[in-house]
Formats: C-alpha cells, structure tokens, sequence
C-alpha cells in the first residue's frame, strides 16, 4: 500500500463517508443540499449535472453554506437550468446569488458555463473544453468532470496541498503535477476520487483551516 493509499484508509476510518457532491433536495416547502453518503450513482439527472457545475462556479472564494443560499435561491426561481439562466435578467441573477459573493463575475461565469452546457447536448465535455470557459480554472474544471460527469480526475484544492505538506506527502505546489501523482498513486475510480477529496476537506476544516495548519492532526503516516 502506498502513502496516498494509506492516507485514504486513515482518513475514511476517521471521518466515514461523506456523500458528496450535495445537491439539492425538497423535504414538504423546505429546500436543502443533502448529501449521499455510500450512493454514488448521482448525479441522476441532467439539471442535477448543471446544479453542480453552477456549485463548482459558486464556491470560487467562499464557503460552501454561502453557496447552498444562493442555489436555493436559484432554484426557488426556477433558475437551475441552463437555458434558463441564458434568458434570465443578469441584474435578477446577481440579486440572486449574491450571497455566494463575487456576484458579477459569477454571474458572468454561469451565463459562459450555460452556454456551453447547452451546446454540448448531453455529452461529456473534454477537460481542455472546460478549461476554455472563462472563470473556469483547473479546480473547479476538475470538479465538475468528476462529480457531474464521474470522469476519473484528481481535483487539488489548498486544502490537499496543507495535509500533503504537513504529513511530508508532497510539498509539490504545482496543480497538474500533484494532480498527476494523486492518479498514477490510485485506481482510476471516480467513487474513489470523489469520496478522497471530500475526506480532504472534511479534514481540513477541522485540522488545517488555521493556523498552525495540522494542530493536533491524528494523521501518521508510516
């Protein structure tokens, strides 16, 4: 077993399953982001494929409980669906998601991103396609590719850089490099990809959200 192996193993024994990416559910006139911890079959639909590339955007520079209001928001007006998003007032969009900060390059960025989403018709897009859309950097490229599309790419977030360092994984900095070495150390599983960079975050914001960064961390690696 390898160290990245072993790092997993410890962090699930640790933090369980975490049944990311959450997605929006409706439980009587409440609207909520569940997760599916063990489920790996979402996203199940289509509007549940653009809901997380619209999170991925919307999580750029903020948490994720800003996000949740703002996709609410969206949602409660009908605006989770790409054409939608195309038709709609950008001054109405920005009201809307303005909880997830940055509101007028995000909503630039979601009308880019409905865009394309439509011309591609239900396919899987290529990663350099992705890359291509304005806003779109390797994180959040990568996350829409694993958790709307299940396409077996690492994503690297600061989070991942801190835990590497602090346990002498990698003191790699460079996002494609350690991409390329999280891959070539584990299975090409999407479930396993997933549940890998949700046990991260779940860490991190434990452990590694301030500084010194790994205080008191039960991590060890042999």
């Amino acid at each position: 077993m390898n160290p990245y192996q072993q790092l997993y193993r410890q962090l699930h024994r640790i933090h369980g399953p975490q049944g990311w990416w959450p997605l929006l559910r409706k439980s009587g006139a409440r609207i909520a982001c569940r997760y599916h911890p063990d489920d790996y079959r979402y996203p199940k639909t289509s509007r549940q494929r653009f809901e997380i590339g619209v999170g991925a955007i919307l999580t750029q520079n903020t948490n994720w409980g800003n996000v949740e209001k703002a996709l609410i928001n969206l949602a409660t007006h009908s605006l989770l669906d790409a054409r939608a998003i195309l038709n709609a007032n950008p001054e109405h969009l920005k009201k809307l998601i303005r909880p997830a900060g940055y509101f007028n390059q995000k909503t630039t960025k979601l009308r880019l991103f409905a865009e394309s989403y439509t011309a591609w018709k239900g396919t899987i897009p290529h990663r350099d396609t992705l890359l291509g859309i304005w806003g779109i950097g390797p994180e959040t490229c990568d996350s829409i590719l694993l958790y709307a599309y299940q396409v077996p790419v690492f994503v690297i977030d600061a989070y991942t850089k801190r835990i590497f360092k602090h346990l002498g994984l990698s003191s790699e900095t460079d996002y494609e490099t350690l991409r390329r070495s999280c891959e070539q150390a584990l299975p090409r599983e999407p479930a396993l990809y997933q549940e890998y960079h949700a046990l991260l975050v779940a860490h991190a914001k434990r452990y590694y959200s301030k500084k010194p960064y790994g205080k008191n961390c039960p991590l060890q690696l042999s």
